[in-house]
C-alpha cells in the first residue's frame, strides 16, 4: 500500500469552496456590489490603528533589540496601507478583508515570512522580491494575472478565486521552492503554463478547463485536483510524472472510461476520483478502472479489495488473449492473401 492518507485524500474536502462574501444571484446584483465598492470612502491605516493590531515581540538585528513582527489588519474596510511601509521588522501580515487596491508600501517589508491579502480589491499581486517570504495568499480578488511574483523562498501560493484566465510569468528560476500552488475557482480553460520544478500540490478545480497539457515537466507533482471542470480526454499525462499520486477529477466531463488507460502510464498513481463524471454512471465503471489502472488501490471514496482484484486480473487476461489471438488470425488471413 502507498503511504497517502484517507483524511488528506477525502475528496469532499477538495471541492472548490465557495467565496463567503454571500453568492452572487445575477449580474446586476454583482454590478451593484462593484458600483457600491467604487463609492467606499478612503480609509487609511493610521498608527493608532497598527498599534492595536500588533503582536509577537521578537529579537531583531543582532539579538539586542525587540520588535513586535505580528500584525493582524482584517475587516476594518482599510483603503491604504502606506504607513506600513515603515513597519520594516513585521514578519507575519494579515490583511484580509479590506478593501485594498494596492498593497505596493509592503515592498520595504523585506523580513517578510507570511502574506495574507485574502478578500480585497487586488487586481494585481505584484510585488518586489522578498527574500523570506514563505506563504503568500491573494484568495478572493480581482487579479487577472499570475506576473510579478518572484519570491526564492516562496513555498505555498493561493490565487484563488480570481480573474485568472491564463497563466504566465511564474518563473521556476524564482519560484524553485515553491511546491503548493492554489488557483481554483478561476477562467483558466488549460493546465498550460505551470512549469514549476518542485510543485508537488496543484489545485485547479472550479476552472473552465477543457484540455490538461503542459504538466510533464512536474516531476514531482504528487496532487493533482482537477474537479469540476469541462475535461472530457485524458491526454496530458505522461510517464515523467513519477511521483503523481492523487487526482481528483470528480464533476468533468470524461464519458468514456476507456480514457482512464491513459493514465497507466503513472506509476505512482493510487487514488483516482471521477464521481459525477459521466462514464462513472457506466455499470462496469469500477471494474473498468481497475483493468484499466491496475496499480490504483482507491476509486472515489472506496478502495479495491483483493477480490476486486483477483477479477480485474482475470478479465485482463482473457481480453488480452482475445487480443493475440485476433492478431494472430489476422496474420494467418494476410498471409493467404498475399499467397493468392
Amino acid at each position: 500500500m502507498s503511504d497517502y492518507s484517507e483524511q488528506e485524500y477525502d475528496e469532499d474536502q477538495e471541492g472548490v469552496e465557495e467565496p463567503e462574501m454571500g453568492e452572487e444571484e445575477g449580474g446586476e446584483e454583482e454590478g451593484a456590489e462593484q458600483e457600491e465598492e467604487e463609492k467606499v470612502p478612503e480609509n487609511p491605516l493610521t498608527e493608532d490603528a497598527v498599534g492595536e493590531c500588533l503582536s509577537l515581540l521578537a529579537k531583531i538585528g543582532s539579538g539586542l533589540a525587540h520588535a513586535y513582527v505580528r500584525l493582524d489588519i482584517k475587516d476594518r474596510e482599510i483603503t491604504d496601507i502606506g504607513i506600513l511601509s515603515s513597519f520594516i521588522h513585521l514578519r507575519y501580515v494579515d490583511l484580509s478583508m479590506n478593501m485594498l487596491r494596492d498593497i505596493s508600501p509592503l515592498n520595504s517589508l523585506t523580513h517578510l515570512l507570511t502574506l495574507k491579502c485574502e478578500r480585497n480589491l487586488l487586481q494585481s499581486a505584484k510585488l518586489d522580491e522578498l527574500p523570506y517570504l514563505q506563504v503568500a495568499s491573494f484568495a478572493n480578488n480581482r487579479i487577472t494575472a499570475t506576473e510579478g511574483i518572484n519570491h526564492p523562498l516562496l513555498e505555498s501560493l493561493n490565487l484563488s478565486f480570481n480573474e485568472i484566465s491564463a497563466i504566465s510569468g511564474l518563473e521556476p528560476s524564482r519560484l524553485g521552492r515553491l511546491h503548493t500552488l492554489e488557483l481554483r475557482g478561476n477562467k483558466l480553460t488549460t493546465t498550460a503554463g505551470i512549469y514549476l520544478p518542485n510543485l508537488k500540490n496543484l489545485f485547479l478545480a472550479g476552472n473552465l478547463i477543457t484540455k490538461v497539457e503542459g504538466l510533464e515537466r512536474l516531476e514531482h507533482l504528487t496532487t493533482l485536483h482537477l474537479r469540476d471542470n469541462q475535461i472530457e480526454k485524458l491526454d496530458g499525462f505522461a510517464e515523467s510524472m513519477k511521483q503523481l499520486q492523487y487526482i481528483n477529477l470528480r464533476g468533468n466531463s470524461v464519458a468514456d472510461v476507456k480514457e482512464t488507460a491513459k493514465l497507466k502510464c503513472l506509476p505512482m498513481l493510487r487514488a483516482l476520483i471521477m464521481s459525477e463524471c459521466p462514464c462513472s454512471d457506466e455499470d462496469d465503471y469500477r471494474m473498468e478502472v481497475l483493468i484499466n489502472i491496475r496499480r490504483v488501490e482507491r476509486l472515489d471514496k472506496d478502495e479495491y479489495n483483493e477480490e476486486e482484484r483477483q477479477e480485474a486480473e482475470e478479465l485482463y487476461e482473457q481480453r488480452r488473449a482475445e487480443e493475440l489471438a485476433a492478431e494472430g488470425t489476422e496474420e494467418v488471413i494476410h498471409s493467404d492473401t498475399e499467397d493468392a
